[in-house]
């Protein structure tokens, strides 16, 4: 029996063609826990100002971070996504030099020369961190025959199996114990405040609470944060052409 929390198999000795079968099914069940396991759980709760029933065409998106490192994937990756969905978008990085200060007015002005009609402002508000604990977990495995390889999955970053989990060394086709978890994890959540303003108002038409959890690359997490929003802004009826349509 292998069971990690993700899933769970059960395993008896076979002959080498039918144990050989049962490692490429393993491999094919790994793959797509590793690649569902890739992007970052992320939350968005919004608001609308429902006195406001403007729409927008095209919008600069302005990431108020720190780090420029940080703003220009950002930016560059939700531009993408909205140009792909057919909403004409910029990065702030792309009209303003970082190193100069611009007053609210300039930056609007700046936008209206472009023809854009919206401002897409994003702020950092910290991150939270907590810890948990993963308790071990023991237990006997059969045996396998030889035809595993030198440890496919022998520790490493999925840590915990031991050197060579399926090594298939001298006497593992006896059986052997193993045990997994016995360490802490620590859980990241960054919080994100996203704010679209408009010509008519000097107040924000559309609001929303961005979590994201555990986030591995900044591009990644802008694609799927862009995503939520954008269909945030057509379930609010936001979109002067919503999905690409003029």
């Amino acid at each position: 029996m292998i069971n990690n929390g993700i899933f769970s198999i059960q395993i008896t000795k076979q002959p080498i063609m039918k144990t050989r079968n049962i490692y490429f099914t393993l491999l094919a069940v790994v793959a797509a826990f590793v690649i569902t396991s890739c992007s970052s759980p992320i939350t968005l709760t919004s608001w609308k100002n429902p006195a406001d029933n403007s729409k927008i065409s095209k919008v600069v998106v302005m990431p108020l971070f720190d780090k420029l490192e940080y703003m220009k994937p950002f930016e560059q990756s939700m531009d993408a996504y909205f140009i792909t969905q057919g909403l004409k978008a910029l990065g702030s990085l792309d009209i303003l030099n970082p190193n100069i200060k611009y007053s609210v007015s300039d930056i609007k002005k700046r936008c209206d020369s472009l023809g854009a009609d919206a401002i897409l402002v994003f702020v950092y508000k910290g991150t939270d961190k907590s810890e948990s604990y993963v308790p071990p977990t023991t237990y006997t495995t059969g045996g396998f025959g030889g035809s595993w390889g030198g440890g496919y999955w022998g520790g490493g970053s999925w840590g915990g199996y031991g050197g060579g989990f399926y090594g298939g060394a001298a006497g593992f086709d006896a059986g052997s114990t193993v045990t997994t978890g016995g360490y802490w994890t620590t859980t990241s959540v960054v919080n994100l405040k996203a704010s679209l303003y408009t010509r008519s108002s000097n107040d924000a038409i559309w609001t929303g609470d961005i979590t994201v959890t555990d986030p591995n690359y900044v591009d990644q997490s802008a694609t799927e944060i862009a995503q939520d929003i954008y269909a945030d802004w057509v379930k609010y009826d936001l979109l002067k052409y919503p999905s690409g349509k003029k």
